[in-house]
C-alpha cells in the first residue's frame, strides 16, 4: 500500500516560508521603529519637578535612559549599580535618565528618588509617549544607551553586564 502523499502548492508553501521569515526577523531584530533607524527618537522627558530635558539637548553627550518601576525588583537591585555607573562617568561626558514607567505612581517615584538620592535625572511617562517612541519598552528594565551623535549604540533588557556596559560606556565617551 502507498502512503497518500498531500501536494502543497508551490505559492502557498512560499507564503508559509515568507511567513515565517518575517516572524525570524521580527524576532531578532525588533519590530519597532527603531529598528527602522539607529537614531534616538526626537523626545522632551519631563522631569520630576516639572522642568523639560529635550534629548536632542544632549547630544555632544553619552546618554543612558533607563525605563523602570519601584515595583520591577530586578530594576530596584540593579538601581545601586546605574548610581555607581553614572557616578563614575558623569565627569567624562555622560548623562542619564531614569524614565519611570506609566503604571508606576509618580509619589512612589518621587519617595525613592528622594530616599536613595537618586543623582542623575528622574523622568516621569504617564502616557507611555516615551516607552512607545523608544520601541514601545514594555519590559523592565530596559535600557538605551545612546552615543554623542544621537544614535544608539546598545538597548540592554534585564540588568546589564555592567563590565559590558562599562566597556562601551568607555569606548563611546572616548570617540
Amino acid at each position: 500500500m502507498q502512503a497518500k502523499t498531500t501536494a502543497v502548492p508551490r505559492n502557498r508553501l512560499w507564503i508559509k516560508l515568507g511567513g515565517l521569515l518575517v516572524v525570524a526577523a521580527i524576532a531578532v531584530f525588533g519590530y519597532s521603529s527603531l529598528s527602522a533607524r539607529n537614531s534616538a527618537p526626537d523626545v522632551t522627558f519631563v522631569k520630576l519637578d516639572g522642568q523639560k530635558l529635550a534629548l536632542k539637548d544632549l547630544r555632544g553627550k553619552v546618554v543612558m535612559v533607563n525605563f523602570w518601576a519601584t515595583s520591577c525588583t530586578t530594576c530596584v537591585a540593579e538601581m545601586p549599580q546605574m548610581i555607581s555607573t553614572y557616578n563614575k562617568y558623569k565627569d567624562q561626558g555622560l548623562d542619564f535618565v531614569a524614565v519611570a514607567m506609566s503604571y508606576d505612581p509618580p509619589n512612589y517615584v518621587l519617595n525613592y528618588t528622594e530616599t536613595r538620592k537618586l543623582p542623575f535625572n528622574v523622568a516621569l511617562d504617564p502616557q507611555d509617549t516615551l516607552a512607545k517612541a523608544f520601541g514601545d519598552v514594555k519590559l523592565t528594565p530596559t535600557t538605551f544607551v545612546i552615543g554623542k551623535d544621537g544614535s544608539i549604540l546598545k538597548r540592554y533588557v534585564g540588568e546589564p553586564k555592567f563590565a559590558e556596559l562599562h566597556q562601551l560606556l568607555e569606548q563611546a565617551l572616548a570617540a
